[in-house]
């Protein structure tokens, strides 16, 4: 579905923020990008659709290479939706109504269809009546989700979100993270960047890792989290459900190097140990 080729890109002579990245994202999947601040994240994801062109290196999507001329951006960005971790950096129209239908809009499509897609997104990411609202009104959560309407308008086999869970509650965190998840259940490819490790295992079947412009690992969060060298390289820690078994572990309680990663993992964990017992 997408693939990233030897990605290379330098801000200016001193500061380069990727040296060399290469991945590859099959359809259907839901992947994290994991990685501190600065790790180059966000400077990898605005190359996903020609927002940054490479010095070096080639974007793939659907075997095909991202070329930058106007024609060819429009067709790629609508395969293509990036969510900023922002959403004030990409809702800007006076309502939410017309932020959402700016993309459409920008398709040609008729008017009909636009004010279809405008609905339906607005729906399916539970803002409908939203519609005449103004857009600088709405909770920090809810601009997350108008933003992620004005992507899902478009329809994009592929949904990049950067850091999508900053800035939210407990409460925005776990609707978010099941909006995600529906989705990916309809189809779309997600790509996530975090540094959240507690809910990454609770989405992702891929786990890429970057530290410092570099993809020094890959692999399923069972694979990822019981590495203990590749966390402490990208400045990251285990789950908190992990953290808790290993010191039960330090305890003296047997855990067969088998770790939990999320609470429905731990309960299973705990019903097993308790029977044996």
């Amino acid at each position: 579905m997408l693939e990233v080729k030897n990605i290379k890109y330098s801000y200016n002579k001193d500061y380069q923020a990727l040296k060399g990245v290469s991945l590859k994202v099959e359809e259907g999947e839901m992947v994290a990008l994991l990685g501190k601040n600065g790790a180059g994240k966000s400077t990898l994801f605005l190359h996903l659709n020609g927002i940054y062109e490479p010095d070096e290196g080639q974007v793939f999507i659907e075997g095909e290479e991202l070329k930058y001329d106007k024609k060819s951006l429009l067709k790629f960005r609508q395969k293509v939706g990036i969510v900023f971790q922002n959403p004030d950096d990409q809702i800007f129209a006076p309502t939410v109504e017309e932020d959402v239908a700016f993309g459409p809009l920008n398709l040609g499509l008729p008017m009909e269809e636009v004010q279809k897609r405008v609905t339906d997104s607005l729906a399916r990411v539970g803002m409908s009546g939203f519609e005449k609202k103004a857009s600088h009104h709405l909770s920090g959560g809810q601009k997350k989700r108008v933003a992620i309407a004005g992507i899902l308008a478009m329809k994009p086999k592929i949904m990049v979100l950067d850091e999508p869970t900053a800035g939210l509650d407990p409460q925005g965190v776990t609707e978010l993270t099941v909006l995600l998840k529906e989705l990916n259940a309809e189809g779309i490819t997600i790509i996530i960047s975090t540094h959240e490790v507690d809910l990454v295992p609770d989405y992702a079947s891929k786990v890429f890792v970057l530290v410092d412009g570099l993809l020094i690992a890959e692999g399923s969060p069972k694979d990822i989290f019981s590495q203990p060298e590749i966390l402490e390289k990208a400045n990251l820690e285990v789950p908190i459900v992990t953290k808790l078994f290993q010191e039960l572990e330090r305890d003296g309680i047997n855990m067969e190097n088998d770790y939990p990663l999320t609470l429905d993992e731990a309960k299973e964990k705990f019903l097993n140990l308790m029977n044996k017992n």
